[in-house]
């Protein structure tokens, strides 16, 4: 009976203390977290309740299983405790990756309130990220060194590793080059404000927002929801436009070639009649202008300007469809004309008139003697 009695006493005492526990540092919590909601830490830390309890509850079994005087367990005592040690190195470390993303999560939200500049927050989004991934993979390379060190044994393990270090770095550094790459440029773009989360780019010809940025690899949405998985040392090694440095306000152009005949006043007051009643457009800045001109038709470029590139993307096709649209029902004329008709003919060639015949000599000879003058006689027709 002591046997039975003793394991149900020590396991269930450590899961009642561990439950009344967790409730109070729960209470405690959505206590302070009712008195100050301007800081959103105490709300974020009552997420770490669940790996908390399992710290609690296996550091609790960790000590007082020894009481257990059960034959099963006085057997496996040694097996029972490292099990124990290993999940609670491992529940102490994922408590560890909890707290740490509270604190940075309420650090942000902080900063994100009470800043408005869209820049700088999501510059400071795209550090928190990476700054996380880092702790993460920090504490998961120490859980794992510290589980590794319960073992027997494990002590000459790392002795040889230390000695054949060196030739083991140089092998790893030459096999692992891009990835090395990559994770040193992760940094730069992290901490150089290269791109943001967030940001408009456009990269290899494909247009989309930043959608998420780790320390190897980089993940660009396009406007046709599609993924473009990008290494970072691609944005460190290569020119790319970011559409979003130095603010979200842009700058849209729109090109018209027209006929020489286009009413250009005409096409500025319609331009302006559009904006009003365009919802993309942020009312900055417009104009319409002839920038060029070639033998056939005139360029006319039309300036638009919206808070962020989804709205100047919009504005731009906006103008473009209405004006368009306005010049084919309005002014026909304006639109550029492309000859279709056949060349003329060329005109032939004129021909010399021919020339009269001339009189043979004996009678010019006699002619002239009949005149007496030695010139020609005139012929004369009719009587007289």
């Amino acid at each position: 009976m002591e046997n039975l009695l003793r394991p149900l006493i020590v396991i269930g005492g450590s899961v009642l203390l561990t439950l009344l526990v967790g409730l109070a540092v729960d209470r405690l919590l959505r206590r302070a977290d009712t008195r100050h909601p301007e800081t959103p830490l105490w709300g974020l830390l009552r997420r770490c309740r669940p790996p908390l309890q399992v710290v609690i509850l296996t550091a609790t079994l960790r000590a007082s299983y020894g009481e257990i005087r059960h034959p099963l367990v006085a057997d496996h005592r040694a097996g029972i405790g490292h099990v124990l040690w290993l999940v609670l190195i491992a529940a102490s470390a994922w408590l560890v990756v909890h707290m740490a993303s509270a604190a940075v999560e309420s650090t942000y939200a902080r900063y994100a309130s009470a800043t408005r500049d869209a820049a700088r927050v999501r510059r400071v989004r795209t550090q928190v990220t990476l700054i996380m991934r880092i702790v993460t993979a920090v504490v998961a390379v120490v859980a794992a060194a510290a589980m590794l060190l319960t073992f027997p044994g494990m002590e000459k393990l790392g002795t040889s590793m230390l000695a054949s270090a060196g030739i083991i770095g140089i092998v790893a550094g030459v096999a692992a080059q891009s990835t090395l790459g990559n994770l040193f440029a992760g940094f730069q773009i992290a901490f150089g404000d290269m791109v943001r989360i967030g940001d408009t780019v456009v990269v290899d010809g494909e247009w989309g927002t930043v959608e998420e940025v780790t320390l190897t690899f980089l993940a660009v949405r396009t406007w046709d929801e599609r993924r473009i998985t990008m290494p970072v040392s691609y944005f460190t090694g290569k020119p790319f436009e970011n559409w979003s440095r130095g603010g979200a306000q842009m700058t849209g152009t729109v090109f018209f070639h027209l006929d020489h005949s286009a009413p250009v006043p005409l096409m500025r007051e319609k331009l302006r009649e559009i904006l009003d009643g365009c919802e993309a457009w942020d009312r900055r800045d417009w104009s319409l202008a002839v920038t060029d001109t070639t033998p056939t038709t005139i360029q006319v470029r039309a300036v638009v300007t919206a808070k962020d590139a989804d709205d100047i993307w919009t504005a731009r096709c906006t103008v473009r469809e209405q004006l368009l649209a306005w010049l084919c029902e309005k002014h026909p004329y304006a639109l550029p004309k492309v000859a279709t008709g056949e060349a003329a003919a060329r005109p032939p060639a004129p021909r010399s008139a021919p020339e009269a015949p001339r009189p043979r000599a004996e009678e010019a000879h006699t002619t002239a003697a009949q005149n007496g003058d030695g010139t020609a006689a005139t012929p004369r027709t009719g009587r007289g």
